[in-house]
């Protein structure tokens, strides 16, 4: 269940997206948030470098494991713009963190990068729930699936 606490920190990573979207870069954002309630990290994807590892779910996932014990790791919740990907996915997995909450699924994505003829990803399109192992997730939340879309569409109506 999404709550307005869970709102909140979608719609930041939502802002961080349109941040890394001004930048020339893929609209992704993502927020570490602790079961306290504090926000411990936040990043955006770095990917426009040529480094497509550099999404912020992978650095949320690296932050924690070398700054968090393993119970805070497990306690606490990414909150993202986007489902995680495979990649992200696994590394939320082996960091041993918590809640992933998201603002639009992976399905979403595909979809809308089929409507804009983009080329095929090189991984496949699969849902956290097929990578981890009795995953705590939440989403998508339909109001900023609609924002996160309209970024993705902006990003390659402009290329």
């Amino acid at each position: 269940m999404i709550t307005e606490t869970d709102l909140k920190h979608l719609q930041r990573c939502v802002e961080l997206a349109e941040q890394a979207l001004e930048k020339g870069d893929e609209p992704f954002g993502s927020v570490l948030v602790s079961a306290a309630g504090e926000v411990l990290f936040e990043d955006h994807n770095h990917v426009a470098s040529g480094d497509h590892t550099q999404h912020p779910e992978f650095a949320i996932a690296r932050w924690a494991a070398n700054h968090l014990a393993p119970e805070e790791r497990a306690h606490a919740t990414v909150y993202t713009s986007g489902e995680h990907c495979p990649m992200c996915a696994a590394a939320h997995g082996w960091s041993g963190l918590g809640r992933i909450v998201y603002a639009s699924s992976s399905e979403q994505l595909a979809e809308w990068m089929k409507e804009l003829n983009t080329e095929p990803s090189p991984v496949r399109n699969l849902s956290i729930k097929e990578i981890l192992t009795n995953p705590d997730v939440d989403g998508p939340v339909p109001e900023l699936a609609a924002k996160v879309g309209e970024l993705h569409r902006r990003l390659h109506e402009s290329k």
